[in-house]
């Protein structure tokens, strides 16, 4: 009996240093935290959990209650994306422009992520808001075997764990102020400033093109003038 306690601890060691290896291996978006307000570019991480068959289709799902009015996603080698949008209750304009629709869900399939192996699937999104805490991204996985685990769990207010099959969730921290978008008067300016390193930039070229046909020059009349010499010595030499 006493033998056996070891053993025990043991086993129990190695399901406790397991254990968050396996809760871990699950669909997430990275980063896991982005500025509110700006753009950002989120890669939806899925790995292959299962030894026997590939993982070969992820739906994933975009908030509704925080619309992301510009959208665009980045090609998979092997994989086809299929967005889907759906009509917002209320239009919104975004920069001047209004926006009836938001993109509601990304379907990408058609590849196969081995066991073993993970896939990152891009997107690029924003504006993303400023007066929320969260986005949560729900997402499906399906298997070559036909199985679909469901990423849709969200953790319970006041739980300390993580659930079983958890959604990705995005932090959002405080806006993004990023760079200003440049007035009429600094956009003349800016224009301005290239105009000018462009015209150096050709001075600086001529100049160097003069410099280049000057010493072209002085090296053809070195060598008439070598070629010369050897003919009056040649004249010169006896027997000539």
């Amino acid at each position: 009996m006493h033998r056996s306690r070891p053993l025990a601890a043991l086993v129990l060691a190695g399901a406790v240093v397991l254990a968050p290896t396996a809760a871990a291996a699950h669909v997430t978006v990275q980063p896991g935290e982005v500025p509110g307000g700006g753009f950002a570019k989120l890669a939806f991480r899925t790995p292959n959990e299962r030894d026997d068959a590939g993982t070969v289709k992820l739906e994933v799902s975009f908030p509704t209650d925080a619309p992301l009015a510009f959208f665009s996603v980045r090609a998979v080698p092997g994989w086809t994306s299929t967005v889907e949008r759906a009509a917002l209750p209320v239009p919104i304009e975004v920069f001047g422009e209004t926006i009836s629709e938001a993109v509601s869900k990304v379907t990408w399939e058609g590849g196969t992520i081995p066991p073993g192996g993970f896939e990152e699937f891009e997107v690029s999104v924003g504006p993303l808001p400023e007066d929320k805490d969260e986005l949560v991204f729900k997402a499906l996985q399906t298997y070559s075997s036909g199985e679909v685990v469901r990423w849709i769990e969200l953790r319970e207010p006041g739980a300390t764990d993580d659930p079983e099959f958890p959604a990705p969730v995005l932090k959002l921290s405080g806006s993004d102020e990023g760079a200003p978008v440049p007035s009429g008067d600094d956009q003349k300016s800016t224009e301005a400033t290239s105009a000018a390193a462009i015209s150096a930039l050709r001075d600086e070229v001529d100049s160097a093109n003069r410099r280049a046909g000057i010493a072209i020059a002085i090296g053809v009349v070195a060598a008439l003038a070598s070629i010369m010499a050897i003919v009056r010595r040649r004249r010169s030499s006896p027997g000539s």
